[in-house]
């Protein structure tokens, strides 16, 4: 067999020998004794030339993890810490100053004292603003005296210039526009809260 020839005509030919070459006629074949035949015809097969059959390569690192050798030194591959893993994930998407802003709020009271803490809010941060919520216009009074020294204060817990401006926000009031009809500079009803 030259490499010119196909493949295809010698095994058509191994398989009608396989199947037509069986003494015992009266019964069919089925697969074991077709598959018996089939390997005692290719055994009588001539073997292929060594330099005809090409052998595929694949590159030492082509993600099968066939080129990659295991060794005793610590390697990526190698079960990490969850510390070690978090931390490399915070640093690679930029959530530091985000998770310890979230930090700072989760441990409000700690930093600026239970009486402030008993009266005001952290709500939200963005671009060095934090937004303070107080339960009443006398407490964002008082915050926004107390501004500076929580500026001063938070800077020290979250680094330098984390926290540029304390917006105070002042409680949740009701609204007086209902209805189709409103008076644009409408003060509510003044005698409710006499």
């Amino acid at each position: 067999m030259t490499e010119d020839e196909p493949v295809v005509e010698p095994v058509v030919e191994l398989v009608e020998t396989a199947i037509g070459g069986e003494e015992d006629t009266e019964k069919p074949a089925d697969g074991l004794d077709l598959a018996r035949s089939l390997t005692r015809a290719t055994a009588r097969m001539p073997a292929p030339k060594a330099g005809s059959m090409k052998k595929r390569r694949t590159p030492p690192d082509s993600g099968t993890g066939r080129g990659r050798v295991s060794g005793a030194r610590p390697d990526d591959r190698d079960p990490q810490l969850i510390d070690s893993v978090v931390s490399r994930m915070v640093d690679d998407h930029g959530w530091d100053t985000s998770l310890r802003v979230h930090g700072v709020m989760a441990r409000w009271p700690d930093i600026v004292g239970e009486e402030i803490a008993d009266h005001t809010t952290p709500e939200s941060y963005a671009d060095g603003k934090l937004a303070v919520r107080t339960d009443s216009t006398a407490w964002a009074t008082q915050l926004k005296l107390l501004a500076p020294n929580l500026v001063k204060r938070l800077n020290q817990e979250l680094g330098h210039g984390t926290v540029v401006l304390i917006e105070v926000l002042g409680p949740h009031l009701p609204s007086w526009k209902k209805g189709p009809r409103g008076l644009r500079d409408g003060r509510g009803p003044r005698d409710t809260y006499g």
